[in-house]
């Protein structure tokens, strides 16, 4: 399905004109024209230049969509919504709140712990307003995590749901630059120590001065996932993500002002602010959530099939796993654009989400310190395997690890080139860390930890991460590739893989199998065998895992990725010991 983008201006660029996005090449060159220093805005802020500029459109009846903004839906079927103009108003009076009942000044950064809750877009675009640097966090955080973020940033503010409240407390007298606690409850509620959001919100004005914030002023900062290590603190500015998420909303969302774009990441995680918040209003498109306490694949595919005016759906690999075992046919999916992000997608789950819906689902890369790198796009052809080519406005490289490009078709670094122009969404570096982001930039590229292979048609094989790759009997075997052939075998439900000592090879592989419920039972002697031959009939048979252990449950970080670095150090730990 081809997307018309439309005419949109931000700040004081055009983005384009009335292209659909069938000519590639077109649209790379465009997008790098945009990202150069000379054409990019001077200042800008999301705030007044996207919500204030959509709000005014729709009040003057300009902007061509009777959609509303924000659309809620909880587990009981109730709806609510919000226009532009009243996310520019809500959005000004919690600003309000943030500068004259929380004592914060432009610059001081706010901790922001909700699930998916109208206040969650109220706070983010206010402290945007506000000139304030956000933090989210998953809802899952516990104390130990909360006093981690907060003592790392220096935040002096809170904002959380009545959950988090008594994780907050019990880590708060550790935590000495933390000056107010804000929380999202009823308004009949009280606590001590903290200020209840909708009373203090009922008494705010809506009359606040948007600040003028620079295109390079800092605006947010992730933790990322702690997949590799522990969480580093990767701060993007006004630019790279209010701005910079262009490139999310046209190339990988696809997303039109006529469009409602339901991204079901937890609010904790970037890929929240990429296609829950900055892509989508960048587009004057509605944003749709479920509020709910747990995925339930028969509750999405429900809500897909009763709210069809849904036309954009993006949902991480393990939520679709979870969605083809259920049967797909019985559903009515409507011309859905679906998208899937988060972890590489295999094969064998494109071809049975297109079997279940008859719809195609493309897959997109980035990363916490980015925004959308490369991607599958419906005017390319597929090849299943490869996660497609570089988004527009990305100069994506193959490079060894002093940044130096590589032929066609050799493993190596995934780059992004910064020698010519910087991507707008690109990361200004972690904070309090300058060595740490020197090591990410080598020889004019940022080094992402990622390894792939670029073809000669510029497509994009994905093989893991640097420090995943396994080496055994001179073989180099990315996780990936062996992941993907098991789950193609029906018992598999997830697997990690990692590398496992051995006297002979060095390492071998060894795979972590979770099992679907009609395995459960199974003899798990001659599972193991059967896991290994299949592995060795899909793919090269050096890579099939000479070790396998099932599992009830794989290690995760709080956003839901796995840690394979958790189970690879369980299984090399004894050699450190000795």
């Amino acid at each position: 399905m081809i997307r018309s983008c439309g005419l949109k201006t931000y700040g004081n660029q055009i983005i384009d004109s009335h292209e659909r996005f069938e000519d590639y090449e077109w649209h790379r060159k465009w997008m790098e024209s945009q990202s150069r220093k000379e054409n990019l805005p001077e200042y800008y802020n999301f705030a007044g230049d996207a919500i204030d500029r959509w709000a005014a459109l729709e009040k003057t009846g300009a902007r061509q969509s009777s959609n509303p903004a924000l659309w809620i839906t909880n587990d009981e079927g109730e709806d609510r919504t919000w226009s532009f103009q009243d996310l520019s108003t809500v959005s000004k009076r919690t600003a309000n709140v943030l500068i004259h009942k929380c004592g914060l000044d432009p610059g001081d950064k706010l901790i922001l712990i909700l699930p998916r809750v109208p206040e969650w877009w109220f706070v983010n675009v206010a402290a945007i307003r506000a000139g304030l640097i956000l933090s989210a966090g998953t809802v899952l955080l516990r104390p130990k995590d909360i006093k981690h973020r907060i003592q790392l940033s220096g935040a002096k503010c809170i904002v959380a749901d009545r959950l988090s409240m008594d994780n907050v407390d019990k880590i708060a007298d550790e935590c000495p630059s933390l000056k107010s606690k804000v929380f999202v409850g009823s308004r009949s509620e009280t606590r001590p120590g903290w200020l209840n959001f909708e009373d203090v919100l009922s008494k705010a004005s809506d009359e606040f001065q948007t600040v003028k914030s620079k295109f390079n002023d800092p605006m947010t900062v992730f933790f990322t996932s702690g997949t590799t290590g522990s969480p580093k603190m990767a701060q993007h500015t006004h630019g790279s993500y209010g701005y910079g998420n262009i490139i999310t909303a046209r190339y990988f969302l696809q997303t039109t002002e006529q469009d409602v774009v339901w991204n079901m990441s937890d609010t904790g995680w970037a890929k929240s602010a990429w296609s829950s918040l900055f892509a989508p209003w960048l587009q004057g498109s509605c944003v749709f959530a479920h509020n709910t306490d747990k995925f339930d694949p028969v509750s999405t595919l429900k809500i897909l099939e009763t709210k069809p005016a849904i036309s954009v759906f993006c949902a991480a690999p393990t939520a679709v796993r979870f969605l083809v075992q259920h049967p797909l046919r019985q559903y009515k999916h409507g011309k859905l654009h679906c998208v899937s992000a988060g972890e590489p997608v295999n094969p064998e789950l494109l071809q049975e989400w297109k079997t279940g819906t008859g719809l195609d689902l493309y897959e997109g890369y980035g990363q916490t310190e980015t925004t959308f790198l490369c991607g599958t796009y419906p005017m390319m052809e597929n090849r299943p395997g490869s996660m497609g080519k570089a988004a527009p406005g990305i100069d994506l490289k193959i490079v060894d690890d002093n940044g130096v490009e590589l032929p066609p078709n050799t493993e190596g670094n995934i780059g992004i080139n910064t020698n010519n122009y910087r991507p707008i969404g690109l990361f200004s570096g972690y904070v309090g860390d300058p060595d740490r982001t020197a090591s990410v930039f080598q020889g004019g590229y940022y080094l992402t930890g990622d390894r792939a292979k670029i073809d000669e048609d510029g497509y994009v094989w994905f093989i893991g991460r640097a420090d995943d790759v396994i080496l055994t009997s001179g073989y180099r075997i990315g996780p990936f590739e062996v992941e993907s052939s098991l789950i193609e075998h029906p018992s598999v439900l997830e697997s990690a893989v990692v590398s496992s000592p051995d006297s002979v090879r060095g390492e071998v592989v060894k795979a972590f199998v979770t099992l679907t419920s009609e395995y459960q039972s199974a003899d798990r002697n001659k599972l193991i065998v059967e896991l290994q031959e299949h592995v060795k009939a899909v793919t090269a048979p050096y890579k099939y895992p000479r070790k396998i252990e099932f599992v009830d449950q794989l290690p995760k970080t709080v956003s839901g990725k796995i840690r394979r670095v958790e189970l690879r150090n369980k299984e090399w730990e004894h050699i450190s010991e000795k």
